[in-house]
């Protein structure tokens, strides 16, 4: 529980000024990308989306749609109450939860998809999150991770690892008055797996991986995956274990 720990009151430290940090670090992409991860969904207007690690509630409150359901989920208190005023204040209905990602409180076959955005890197084990993820997917239900990446082109990875190491810290340091969170940041995305290998991870949690778009030139990449049909049995949200 060390690092995961320490990640958590890492994100109760910013939470006050993360959304305001978000918006000046990505020059406003962040947004741009979330919804368009929403828009990648093929979901039905009674599909019920969860989505992990969801900070500041952003991701889940760029779906334009009708959802059924929208289950939000973080370790993170601080975090948590600043997704519900805002969820409040635009008459959007989540159901929020405070939980640990690799032991989500549901069980098997409970939603149509889960979506993580900026969080898997931040797991203590990624992979096993990817397990909880498919372990709570229905059969034929879709995954959405969106994840920073380092670009392909070395021009534009060469700018963006400047970006990352120079600007970055310090930006953000600025901004919410916390350099060392964005230390950790600088330094998660550069020793996290990118692209290919990322989709390999996919496959062995057991999903068919379809999809890896980068966006912005590959600053950041969404990954789609989906549990197979045959797998699985379909029992509801409730409490966790099959």
């Amino acid at each position: 529980m060390g690092r995961a720990l320490e990640i958590r009151e890492m994100f109760d430290t910013i939470a006050a000024r993360y959304d305001r940090a978000n918006r000046w670090l990505s020059l406003g992409l962040d947004l741009r990308w979330r919804r368009t991860m929403a828009r990648s969904l093929p979901l039905d207007a009674d599909a019920a989306v969860l989505d992990v690690c969801t900070g500041s509630g952003d991701s889940l409150l760029c779906f334009r749609r009708p959802l059924g359901l929208r289950v939000g989920l973080d370790f993170s208190r601080p975090m948590l109450t600043l997704a519900r005023h805002k969820a409040r204040r635009r008459g959007v209905a989540v159901a929020w939860v405070e939980a640990d990602a690799l032991r989500l409180p549901f069980r098997a076959d409970a939603f149509d998809a889960v979506t993580i955005a900026f969080g898997l890197r931040n797991l203590t084990d990624p992979l096993e999150g990817l397990r909880e993820f498919f372990r709570v997917l229905q059969p034929g239900g879709w995954l959405a991770v969106l994840e920073f990446t380092l670009p392909r082109w070395r021009p534009w990875r060469w700018a963006f690892s400047l970006y990352l190491n120079r600007v970055l810290p310090v930006l953000g340091g600025w901004i919410t008055g916390h350099r060392a969170p964005y230390e950790y940041l600088r330094q998660s995305i550069q020793a996290f797996p990118h692209y290919e290998a990322l989709q390999a991870w996919l496959t062995q949690a057991g999903f068919q991986p379809t999809t890896l778009r980068p966006l912005a030139g590959g600053v950041a990449t969404l990954y789609l995956a989906r549990k197979p049909d045959w797998a699985g049995r379909k029992e509801g949200i409730g409490n966790h274990g099959a």
